[in-house]
C-alpha cells in the first residue's frame, strides 16, 4: 500500500532498540571534561555506542548549565550541543527541530526556552507564539502575539 508507518508505530520501534534515557549530568561531563574521572566515565558510555534517548527537556538543561554554571559562551553552547546530537549513540526524537532552535537561540540571541518555541511553531507551521517576550521579535520566522 506504501503507507509509512504512524508515528507510534515508528516510536514503538525505535523504543524496542533503545537501552536508557540519557540524563544531563552525563551529556554534562562528556561536554566540559569536569571532573575528569567523571567525565572519563561519561565519555566510555557514550563511546560504546549503545542507543540512548537524549529528550528535548535534557537538551534544554544543558544550555542552562553550560550557560549557568560553566559560563559558556553562546555559540560555544550551540556547537556543543550540536555535536551532541550528532553522536552516533544519541538518538533524539526530533533532531531537526533540535538543531533548529539552537541555531535561533545561537543566531538571534534569544533565551533556548523561545529558541525552542520557535523551532516548533515553525516545524507545524502554527508560526505564532502567544507571549510577552519581546525578545522574540527578533526572530522573523514567527509571529509574537501578546494575550
Amino acid at each position: 500500500m506504501g503507507r509509512s508507518a504512524s508515528p507510534h508505530a515508528q516510536r514503538a520501534r525505535r523504543a524496542a532498540t533503545l537501552r536508557a534515557f540519557l540524563d544531563t549530568n552525563v551529556l554534562i561531563r562528556h561536554l566540559t571534561g569536569d571532573p575528569p574521572e567523571l567525565a572519563a566515565r561519561a565519555t566510555a558510555a557514550l563511546a560504546r555506542g549503545e542507543p540512548l534517548l537524549l529528550t528535548d527537556l535534557v537538551l534544554g538543561e544543558c544550555v542552562y548549565v553550560l550557560e549557568s554554571y560553566y559560563k559558556v559562551e553562546r555559540a560555544r553552547v550551540a556547537e556543543l550541543l550540536r555535536s551532541a546530537i550528532a553522536l552516533p549513540a544519541i538518538e533524539a526524537l526530533d533532531p531537526t527541530t533540535l538543531v533548529r532552535a539552537l541555531e535561533v537561540y545561537e543566531l538571534d540571541r534569544v533565551d533556548f526556552a523561545e529558541a525552542y518555541l520557535v523551532a516548533q511553531a515553525e516545524a507545524t507551521g502554527i508560526n505564532e507564539v502567544l507571549s510577552f517576550d519581546r525578545s522574540l521579535d527578533k526572530v522573523k520566522s514567527v509571529t509574537r502575539r501578546e494575550p
